[in-house]
């Protein structure tokens, strides 16, 4: 130990833990704000301003963006598969599915962030992950259950609402407050080609390693 050094379990490291603590509290609620209004290509940097702090105090606590955005929008993971698994406990399967697209489209419209995470991948953020696998394991449960009832088009693919947050996402960045509520329509234009009797066949899915990969 260096001389004069205080011993870390003493209380007088306590302040220190506890600045720390702040400053990580201070740094999400940052991340919230930055993302929710500039979308996942805010940079650190705009992060730390945010919150008052270096970017070096941001990168001691989060090393890694990844790591940032996994404690900022656990939370809203938390919440969209909480949606899927309400979707599945509706009665009726077909009711289920809209509202769940309805419900999911309408969280990435609140927040740009969030709109950006539900069409990207996180691989270091494993938490983050398991939540969207669970989520993904109850999708394509409530999807089998809407296509016995015949509501939803047999063709329809898991795949399908991936491309769906991406379109989605996309109107949501490039309308953003001058046009608010365009999701909407695109949600009911989706929705009404989701249903059957479908009007006609579609294009082969895109592989699953592809669509991972965009």
């Amino acid at each position: 130990m260096t001389p004069g050094a205080q011993h870390p379990d003493k209380p007088a490291g306590q302040p220190l833990r506890s600045d720390a603590e702040r400053n990580r509290v201070r740094i999400i609620a940052a991340g919230r704000t930055v993302f929710a209004r500039d979308g996942l290509n805010a940079s650190m940097a705009s992060v730390a301003r945010e919150a008052g702090v270096g970017i070096a105090t941001i990168l001691r606590h989060f090393p890694a963006k990844e790591d940032l955005v996994a404690a900022v929008f656990s939370d809203r993971m938390d919440a969209y598969a909480d949606a899927v698994a309400l979707a599945l406990e509706d009665p009726d399967p077909w009711n289920g599915f809209t509202g769940y697209i309805e419900t999911a489209c309408a969280m990435q419209a609140a927040d740009y962030g969030f709109a950006d995470v539900l069409t990207m991948t996180f691989p270091t953020a494993k938490a983050l992950e398991q939540r969207r696998n669970e989520a993904y394991e109850a999708m394509v449960e409530l999807i089998s259950r809407a296509k016995e009832t015949g509501r939803l088009r047999e063709d329809f693919d898991p795949s399908d609402l991936v491309l769906m947050h991406m379109a989605n996402a996309g109107v949501v960045n490039a309308t953003g407050d001058a046009a608010p509520d365009a999701w909407r329509r695109v949600v009911a234009l989706f929705l009404q080609s989701f249903e059957a009797p479908a009007r006609g066949p579609l294009p082969a899915s895109p592989e699953h390693d592809a669509l991972y990969k965009a």
